[in-house]
């Protein structure tokens, strides 16, 4: 990730890296760890104290995870106001939650904000291995355990203790819980608030606040429809996704009648989605990341259009391509004939048919670096 010279947030999901590349890239930095305990209770008393650990000669000052003390927040923004660049604050966090309304206020003055996500396969090389990466993810803290199949399934459950439970945000810790499992039967797919509070058994509101508590703890996202010129009536529900392939492995219920195979196209799916997420959120210029779907059911998984290109991406865990396979990408292509139509699957050929280049999905990926189009 490029370093800015300015102030700014840099946000993630827990063990995406955050404070082993900050601990790299700014070694001599000034660090403030409000997961420890004593740190937390410190500021929480008294957020001017920041004033007293400033470099008096400028330099850098990290507040990791400062989502642990908002009250700091305020002090930051009159620091930026009053020094400028003379001090670069770089401030971590895990949830968007307690951030939002001073996130906007510092973002409105001089902070930035970076998004941190899951390896790309880019960066792991020669060491991406798509089978593994649909088993355990693309987190850093996940491939770099001893066990990352025990690591991934208690992943979760260091969320609910140390965020969820921690911080108060749901009462009922057991019907959260039993949403997170409901929603992976969702991962990929349209998102039904009505079926997901029937099957969980909460209320509809329950569902909507739930949904809003992952989104900001960002352990999931929602993708909306692509509804640019439309000419069709398109779906009105988003599509589902957790952030990461290998936590929604964990979450989805196994056993007896429950089949791998099940399993294998939304992870494959979700895989691509988290990489093509991360692409979008690293542009400098914004571009929206969609999906298409008409309510005739013609479908194209992803849709990325912004200033650096505008493509349409349909996925398949088939090995080979079918002429069926590819009629939601021809159709978006008569609509949209400026997108670039790409098909990945699982074969091991690349070609083009028609206008609509096929590549293995793993090629794509390996491929798919932030500073690059692709």
């Amino acid at each position: 990730m490029e370093s800015p010279r300015e102030s700014f947030f840099l946000l993630g999901p827990r063990g995406t890296g955050k404070s082993v590349w900050l601990a790299h890239t700014y070694s001599g930095a000034v660090r403030i760890d409000l997961l420890l305990p004593e740190e937390e209770r410190r500021y929480r008393a008294a957020p001017e104290r920041l004033r007293e650990i400033l470099p008096s000669a400028g330099g850098v000052v990290v507040l990791d995870e400062i989502q642990r003390v908002p009250e700091l927040l305020p002090v930051v923004h009159s620091l930026i106001e009053e020094k400028g660049n003379a001090i670069q604050f770089i401030m971590t966090g895990s949830s968007a939650r307690k951030l939002r309304r001073e996130v906007g206020n510092l973002l409105g003055g001089r902070a930035l904000l970076r998004m941190m996500s899951p390896f790309f396969a880019a960066e792991l090389g020669a060491a991406f291995q798509l089978e593994w990466a649909l088993k355990v993810g693309m987190l850093p803290m996940v491939l770099q355990a001893a066990d990352p199949c025990e690591k991934v399934l208690n992943y979760v459950g260091v969320y609910l203790r140390e965020e969820v439970i921690a911080e108060g945000l749901v009462r009922q810790v057991g019907d959260f819980s039993r949403f997170l499992e409901v929603c992976s039967f969702s991962h990929g797919n349209l998102l039904n608030g009505t079926e997901i509070a029937r099957e969980a058994q909460v209320k509809r509101a329950t569902v909507d606040n739930y949904l809003q508590i992952l989104e900001d703890l960002l352990i999931a996202f929602r993708l909306p429809v692509f509804t640019r010129r439309v000419q069709r009536a398109l779906v009105g529900h988003p599509k589902f996704y957790y952030f990461d392939t290998g936590v929604f492995r964990s979450l989805r219920p196994k056993g007896p009648i429950d089949r791998e195979a099940e399993l294998e196209g939304p992870a494959l799916e979700g895989l691509v989605a988290q990489h093509l997420r991360a692409w979008v959120q690293a542009q400098r210029e914004p571009h929206q990341f969609c999906f298409w779907r008409t309510r005739s059911q013609l479908e194209v998984d992803f849709i990325v259009y912004g200033p650096r290109g505008f493509w349409a991406i349909e996925v398949k865990r088939g090995k080979e391509v079918h002429s069926t396979d590819l009629k939601g990408l021809h159709s978006f292509g008569k609509e949209f004939p400026e997108a670039t139509l790409l098909f990945l699957y699982l074969g091991k050929d690349k070609r083009k048919i028609d206008r609509v280049t096929c590549m293995p999905v793993a090629e794509f990926l390996v491929n798919l670096r932030p500073d690059q189009s692709f």
